[in-house]
């Protein structure tokens, strides 16, 4: 079964003293497309990321966002360099010598550039990766479960709207037939107005004259094609899914099914014909719109 393009998909781990949260956003997206946003701690794993979602997924742009909520982190330690410290206090001193009052405490001490600086506890490389990926791979599912379900959804809609299509088509095959059939004696009637009036009847004009008529406003081929185009749509329709992107394949078989619309109606020949011309029309309109949606 199909599946769309849109859904949404979560995820919770810890790594020691560390919690994470994971959000996965797919919306719609002719080719595949990935933003991803990790904290810098987690900045060195965005490759890994990246190819775990490449795998799992065929079409759609997908963001992925991982964040630490507020208090889900250890505080940061402050690191002093003291070494640098005591460069500063031996700048100092020498200026005092040499007249300057002095002025360097503790406080201002601290906030010289390299002296201090806030520390974040350190992750161990070992599990990070594996918690991370894994925890990829759960938000994948339920996004996945969600775009299997919403395809599901799409697939029924659609369906109806093929139906509904045949349906159409149907009727627009049986007017066009008695619409054929009054043409052709309206042709006749013609004719015997015209032997009646002139004595004179040319029968092998008469019958090219309907010939004619009869294949101005010949429609089988594109019912023919128009059938075929959907029977082909409803078997994409239920092989599409996971892995196997359709949405292309049935946005070019739309492409098809309006061209053979677009005939019909130049065909037509009546005002029923082009009413439900404009409506298969419309129902094949609706259809791109869903298949817009499809992976």
């Amino acid at each position: 079964m199909i599946h769309s393009m849109t859904g949404f998909g979560s995820a919770r781990f810890e790594v020691e003293a560390w919690r994470f949260e994971l959000e996965m956003r797919a919306v719609n997206h002719r080719h595949f497309d990935v933003r991803i946003r990790l904290p810098r701690l987690l900045a060195s794993l965005e490759q890994a990321v990246r190819e775990r979602l490449q795998g799992r997924f065929a079409r759609g742009k997908v963001d992925l966002s991982i964040v630490t909520p507020e208090g889900a982190a250890p505080p940061p330690r402050i690191e002093v360099d003291l070494e640098a410290a005591r460069q500063y206090l031996v700048a100092a001193r020498t200026l005092e010598s040499e007249g300057v009052a002095p002025g360097l405490d503790t406080a201002r001490l601290l906030a010289l550039p390299g002296v201090s600086r806030f520390v974040e506890p350190p992750l161990s490389e070992g599990p990070l990766g594996e918690r991370v990926l894994a925890a990829v791979d759960d938000a994948a599912s339920a996004l996945l479960a969600m775009r299997a379900a919403e395809g599901a959804a799409l697939a029924r809609d659609m369906q109806a709207r093929l139906a509904r299509a045949l349906e159409l088509a149907a009727g627009i095959e049986e007017r066009s037939g008695l619409v054929a059939d009054a043409v052709r004696e309206r042709l006749r009637k013609r004719a015997r107005q015209l032997e009646a009036d002139t004595g004179l009847l040319d029968e092998a004009r008469l019958h090219q004259e309907i010939a004619l008529a009869a294949d101005r406003m010949d429609i089988t081929e594109e019912i023919v094609r128009l059938r075929s185009h959907v029977d082909q749509f409803r078997e994409l329709l239920e092989t599409g899914g996971a892995g196997k992107p359709v949405g292309r394949q049935l946005d070019f078989l739309l492409q098809e099914l309006s061209r053979e619309a677009n005939t019909i109606g130049s065909k037509g020949g009546d005002a029923p014909i082009a009413h439900l011309v404009v409506e298969l029309k419309t129902e094949l309109e609706r259809l791109r719109e869903q298949v817009q949606n499809v992976e």
